[in-house]
């Protein structure tokens, strides 16, 4: 689930080839932030996360968790902003070859690591050589990348085999795609004492406890105005929020569905919500017989009820919607094929010549979402004869038995996806290196690598809506919502704001009083 970061407010605006004509070139070299002269002041700023990250090397995790603390510690070369659209950052301008074959990035001047050794082409090099020659979890947002050289100290190129609109995104959409140091790296010490560019840095890390975080005065961006960030592990909602209205954790996105109406009254504290690019779905292992058989599929999702189910995970606080994009964005496709229809499921199954269906779905206690959805789930199919048994683990047996193809049917949620291709590729193409439920159409295969080098916008939204009904219309993914951003906050807190894309920023924050 790439969480990637996940990770708002106007979830729609997609970037596309960052707006780049070919052989046309952006420099923004007046982004916020840079070139002030601010030194980190005041307190630190606490803030209770939901869970405790299973790493901290950004190539390797695929943990909410983790991206949440790393959003803050590394750089990306560009990233998007409030828009979700692509704004420089250790790349302060770049340009596309008329062929749109080349990219040409010119990296800031000055930038250092956190270590204060200098930051440098060759990083970038490094970066995304490591991620495309070892294979990582984004490797395939490198798919048309050929080659990605280093002709001076301050400038990167990237080849690609074919037109690449979805590039900007890519490289610069979360923290995923960071770069990272060699050193820091080859030592084994970026799982735990990463080394970033970032306007944080590591200071401690305390296991099952705390993570803490120092302002980088030298940080491009100028330095931060708090003094530092502390990562609490805060597990129960409701400890969290009763530590915000008690004044001991100044920000928590761990704040129970059923009380975010309530909060909005409370003067005591800022509740921010908006419609995010997030989406939760169900996936069936079509490894494992009667889930190969698209009707089996398709019967669990006419038998679902979507809007009870958002209704007792997320209390209202969510989108029912049957595809991933959300109705907020430019790229979304409308489609409503599976109404709540019991007959029609009892139907398709017994045209599949299933009787007494037993299924094992994968859940974890690190998304309570799951848990609660499972329950409801068991009880909707409980009348097609259809037995749910939900199997609660942690969410590194829960990837770990993703992987291994250990489950009939599993729930969970992708995070921080801002072009299509984000939402569709690495889940549904044959080859895609999250299709871990088997899925393969070669209908969908030919939509999605035509996509990701179609230039005109209007063909390529063509394109991607023909294949997210596919996908949808064979049951590869049963969507089931696109949830709000809810995340809560002291009235101190200032210059916050939840986003989008999930992405967790600090460093523009201030606590008064």
């Amino acid at each position: 689930m790439g969480r990637a970061a996940r990770w708002i407010g106007a979830g729609a605006a997609v970037a596309l080839l960052a707006a780049c004509s070919p052989g046309e070139g952006v420099d923004l070299d007046e982004s916020e932030g840079e070139g002030t002269e601010q030194t980190a002041s005041g307190e630190t700023l606490v803030a209770a996360i939901a869970g405790e990250p299973d790493q901290l090397d950004p190539h390797r995790t695929s943990s909410y968790f983790s991206f949440q603390v790393l959003e803050n510690v590394f750089d990306t070369l560009v990233e998007p902003d409030e828009n979700l659209e692509m704004q420089p950052a250790l790349a302060e301008s770049w340009e596309v070859s008329e062929d749109q074959l080349t990219w040409t990035f010119d990296l800031r001047e000055g930038v250092e690591w956190h270590d204060g050794t200098p930051f440098t082409a060759e990083d970038v090099v490094f970066s995304y050589t490591r991620i495309i020659d070892e294979e990582l979890a984004n490797a395939w947002r490198f798919a048309s990348v050929t080659e990605v050289t280093a002709p001076d100290e301050s400038t990167v190129v990237i080849e690609v085999s074919a037109p690449t609109p979805n590039l900007l995104p890519s490289i610069g959409g979360f923290k995923g795609m960071a770069i990272v140091q060699e050193e820091n790296v080859e030592s084994g010490d970026i799982t735990t004492a990463p080394v970033g560019t970032g306007p944080f840095s590591l200071a401690d890390y305390s296991a099952g406890d705390s993570i803490d975080l120092t302002a980088n005065p030298d940080w491009w961006g100028g330095a931060p105005q708090v003094s530092g960030v502390t990562f609490r592990f805060v597990p129960e909602p409701t400890t969290a929020v009763a530590e915000i209205t008690s004044g001991d954790v100044h920000w928590t996105d761990n704040v129970p569905p059923q009380q975010v109406e309530q909060l909005e009254g409370d003067d005591a504290v800022v509740l921010g919500a908006a419609a995010s690019n997030d989406y939760w779905y169900l996936a069936a292992n079509q490894g494992r017989e009667p889930f190969d058989d698209v009707r089996v599929r398709q019967a669990l999702s006419y038998a679902i009820d979507r809007d009870a189910i958002a209704q007792v995970t997320q209390y209202g606080n969510a989108t029912v919607n049957q595809l991933a994009i959300p109705e907020t964005s430019a790229w979304h496709t409308e489609y409503d094929t599976y109404s709540h229809d019991v007959d029609q499921a009892a139907s398709l199954l017994e045209e599949a010549g299933v009787d007494g269906l037993e299924i094992d779905m994968l859940v974890t206690s690190e998304y309570p979402e799951t848990v609660t959805a499972a329950q409801a789930i068991a009880s909707q199919l409980e009348p097609l004869g259809v037995t749910v048994t939900p199997r609660e683990v942690d969410f590194a047996t829960w990837l770990d038995e993703q992987g291994q193809g250990n489950y009939d049917v599993l729930m969970l949620s992708w995070l921080g996806n801002i072009d299509p291709d984000d939402f569709y590729y690495a889940q549904h193409h044959s080859t895609g290196s999250f299709n871990f439920q088997g899925y393969a159409n070669t209908e969908v295969d030919a939509l999605l690598d035509e996509a990701r080098t179609e230039t005109d916008e209007d063909a390529r939204r063509d394109l991607y809506a023909a294949a997210a009904r596919q996908i949808a219309d064979d049951a590869s993914y049963i969507y089931l919502y696109n949830p709000d951003v809810v995340q809560l906050w002291v009235p101190e807190l200032e210059d916050y704001e939840a986003r989008g894309d999930g992405a967790i920023r600090f460093r523009d924050v201030s606590i008064t009083g």
